[in-house]
């Protein structure tokens, strides 16, 4: 007995390595782009003379990879739930790992013309199509392998890997801007290591993930072969609200967090209306993620102490009034309050973060869960972070002012906040397929539960 809980345990132990490792890896290629087109990509892909309308397609090309995140966790979801967890994590990650590398040997608009803003566009793409898959993996092999009462800090270590994969993407950048490539060579070269530094990263990330065994509960679809054939078609005909709910759930937590991930907040504090230097807000906002991984993994344990819907509203509430401050405060050109300003908001995006993973599993039924929370996730991330920056770009040329700005992100919260108020937190139910029953009832506070 003491010999097999030593092995779950070790095995647990293996897959939150795994999936930390794996999404911080993805995270790191998919954040390394936003601080880029913060940057440097408005003059070497788009606009030559850096203009303000180079700049808001440079931000649309962030968001365009959104638009293709559905296509990845469909395709993600329909194999995931027919053929296995782990297989679909493994390509994700090559997939991610191979476009971010070609980005970082990719011709400038000056070498090939029209040509290179279109190859830079294809492989954002790809980043989005493999983004879109990634997700539901690695959070389903993390909660699946737990122990039911811990899933919430399960859950919250795929989580992990968003603020450590932008921690190391601005630490990166920083060290590039600022030690290894500074001034001129920087836009000349320096911008290209990042991106090839993947390659290193994809061989550790790819020789973990290899190293796990399967989600239990998939073994077990897999031995009773109750594999669904269409799941996704199956997800939509008789769960589409459950999707519906879930992806607004995620707008509050998407739309403020790509301030910083889509890099609006790196482009604001070093443009003129702020005038800080580049490394100086990258490292404000490499301390910002450093906050937002604590955040996260608190909110994982508060999830299993209070409740996944719980500690999802405080976060909203925490998120929804503190985006009346934070540009007022990043707009004094305040180091010391840039800082404080990155590690107040990281309150609220771990709080409605760190949950989500749990939250999701526990919404949908086994046999079609990869595809529900996948589906969900990336729809989520169009409705909420997709061209956030763009938005908020195009706000603050209108109107002259952030406070547009932070009323949007206020709305975002109001609606998620709403949304998460609908679901019923259903903490320790099992997700096993032979429980599937009791999966589909109650999912929502409209639902009859059965009276025990």
């Amino acid at each position: 007995m003491t010999s097999t809980a030593t092995t779950h345990s070790a095995n647990r132990r293996r897959v939150a390595a795994a999936t930390i490792i794996g999404t911080t890896v993805e995270w790191y290629d998919f954040f390394i782009y936003a601080n880029a087109v913060a940057l440097v990509f408005n003059k070497q892909f788009f606009d030559p003379a850096g203009g303000t309308v180079g700049q808001m397609v440079a931000f649309a090309s962030v968001g365009l990879s959104f638009l293709f995140r559905p296509l990845g966790a469909f395709l993600a979801g329909h194999y995931g739930d027919k053929l296995g967890r782990r297989a679909m994590l493994v390509i994700t990650l090559l997939m991610m790992g191979a476009a971010t590398a070609l980005i970082g040997v990719l011709p400038t608009y000056a070498q090939i013309g029209v040509a290179a803003p279109v190859l830079l566009l294809l492989l954002r793409v790809l980043q989005g199509i493999s983004a879109g898959g990634e997700w539901g993996g690695a959070v389903l092999m993390a909660v699946e392998h737990s122990d039911a009462k811990k899933r919430g800090v399960a859950g919250s270590f795929p989580q992990l890997g968003v603020p450590l994969g932008m921690m190391l993407a601005s630490a990166v950048m920083a060290l590039m801007t600022g030690v290894i490539s500074p001034g001129d060579a920087f836009d000349e070269w320096g911008w290209r290591v990042p991106f090839l530094l993947s390659i290193v990263l994809i061989l550790v990330g790819y020789w973990v993930r290899r190293s796990v065994d399967e989600s239990p509960v998939f073994q077990e679809i897999a031995e009773s072969k109750q594999q669904t054939k269409a799941p996704v078609l199956v997800l939509f005909k008789k769960y589409w609200y459950l999707v519906v709910l879930g992806a607004l759930v995620f707008v509050g937590n998407n739309a403020p967090g790509y301030m910083t991930t889509g890099g609006f907040i790196q482009k604001y504090a070093t443009g003129d209306a702020v005038g800080l230097g580049k490394t100086e807000v990258l490292l404000a906002v490499t301390f910002g993620s450093a906050c937002w991984f604590v955040t996260t993994l608190l909110a994982g344990v508060f999830a299993d102490k209070i409740g996944r819907v719980r500690t999802y509203q405080i976060g909203f509430l925490c998120t929804g009034v503190f985006v009346f401050f934070l540009f007022p405060m990043v707009s004094t050109g305040s180091l010391g309050l840039l800082y404080l300003s990155m590690g107040l908001f990281s309150i609220g995006l771990g709080l409605t973060y760190g949950p989500q993973a749990a939250l999701y599993s526990e919404m949908f039924p086994a046999s079609v869960r990869f595809s529900g929370v996948s589906i969900s996730y990336a729809i989520g991330a169009i409705l909420g972070g997709a061209f956030a920056p763009m938005i908020a770009q195009g706000i603050l040329d209108a109107t002259g002012s952030t406070q547009g700005i932070s009323i949007y992100l206020a709305i975002a919260c109001v609606v998620s906040l709403v949304a998460v108020s609908l679901i019923r937190d259903r903490r320790g139910i099992d997700l096993s397929i032979a429980n599937e029953a009791e999966q589909e009832k109650g999912i929502t506070v409209f639902d009859k539960v059965d009276a025990k």
